[in-house]
């Protein structure tokens, strides 16, 4: 009856924080849609959405009750189970990649310990490239089911895209995994513990700077942002991967990409940028009751991953789009040589510390 009662608490709990998760990314998607549209009106000396309600903060509520309305179009000579199934599997694979994020800090009650992260798995790392894999199949599902050719091609280009910088991003990380020794979000995290240790800065940032450089540049062409948009290029291939769909089925594609962007402003934040640690976070424990403490912790990660979805919003209306040869030409001739060093030289310093 204990195990029982045990077993059915930790399902609450667990479903209680995936609701959590789930909401707050959708939430944050939406109003980045509306951010990405302030951040370019600034730049470009315009007002942007102050219509709907104010400050035009009821913008997004509208587009996504006018994406519910519109009429549901399947062309007729597409393949209609794959049509349905690749923004779905898009939208899938985009929320799954938070499972194995660590939101905060443990929150330690007199009834035992919450754990603000749906599943701590020994090899977090490889399930999230795993899922973003996964996530590029949405893409070339419904490219290949709208029976578009320049949604073909859109989709031939999103998987050459995913699979060049793939490689350079999964050599990146292999250097941070050595220098760390775990491929556990949790360990990645908890080993950047405040902000200064052992006379030098914890945070994997001034450890691995080339590292993540290179971890940056990759998460660009892997969400197809600009500069890297060739996937969705307006100019040459229409509404590239989406062109045929409508309602729903265009908003989950949208979704996906906005919540894509949130996940890996988080990932970066937590394994380049201390995630949830902060300068002070001991003292912090100290004077603050448990749950405030976790609840800063969450707020500090959140700090960090808007900080980067700005910034991600910063470029795409700074750099011009790359021409295709030079898109595959850094990935494979740039970054995977840079990659590859940078694996090596921290090889040789890791060997170098432990004579």
């Amino acid at each position: 009856m204990f195990l029982l009662s045990l077993s059915l608490s930790l399902v609450i709990e667990k479903v209680i924080l995936i609701s959590v998760i789930l909401g707050g990314s959708l939430g944050i998607a939406m109003y980045s849609t509306w951010a990405e549209r302030k951040v370019a009106a600034v730049m470009q000396d315009r007002r942007g959405p102050n219509r709907a309600g104010p400050f035009g903060l009821f913008q997004p509520l509208a587009d996504g009750l006018k994406l519910f309305m519109k009429e549901e179009i399947i062309p007729t000579l597409s393949s209609k189970f794959l049509f349905v199934l690749g923004p779905s599997l898009a939208m899938l694979m985009a929320l799954m990649s938070s499972a194995v994020i660590p939101w905060g800090p443990d929150i330690v009650t007199s009834n035992g310990t919450i754990s603000l992260q749906v599943a701590d798995i020994n090899i977090g790392v490889l399930f999230i490239f795993g899922v973003v894999s996964l996530g590029v199949y949405g893409i070339m599902l419904g490219a290949w089911a709208s029976n578009n050719k320049f949604s073909l091609l859109s989709g031939l280009r999103a998987a050459s895209q995913a699979i060049s910088y793939e490689l350079a991003m999964g050599i990146s990380l292999i250097a941070l995994v050595m220098m760390t020794g775990s491929l556990s979000m949790r360990e990645i995290v908890d080993g950047q513990h405040g902000f200064w240790q052992d006379g030098y800065f914890s945070w994997n940032f001034f450890k691995q700077p080339l590292g993540f450089l290179i971890f940056i540049v990759c998460s660009f062409a892997e969400l197809n942002r600009a500069p890297f948009d060739m996937a969705e290029c307006e100019s040459e291939l229409i509404g590239g991967y989406h062109t045929e769909f409508s309602s729903m089925k265009l908003g989950f594609y949208l979704f996906a990409e906005y919540i894509n962007m949130f996940v890996s402003s988080v990932i970066l934040s937590s394994l380049f940028f201390g995630g949830y640690n902060y300068p002070g976070m001991d003292w912090v424990a100290l004077h603050v009751p448990p749950i405030l403490f976790s609840l800063i912790g969450v707020g500090v990660l959140l700090g960090k991953a808007i900080g980067f979805i700005l910034f991600f919003m910063f470029i795409r209306w700074t750099l011009p789009r790359f021409r295709y040869d030079q898109l595959m030409n850094l990935g494979w001739k740039s970054l995977i040589p840079l990659a590859l060093v940078n694996m090596l030289i921290t090889g040789a310093v890791i060997l170098w510390l432990n004579k």
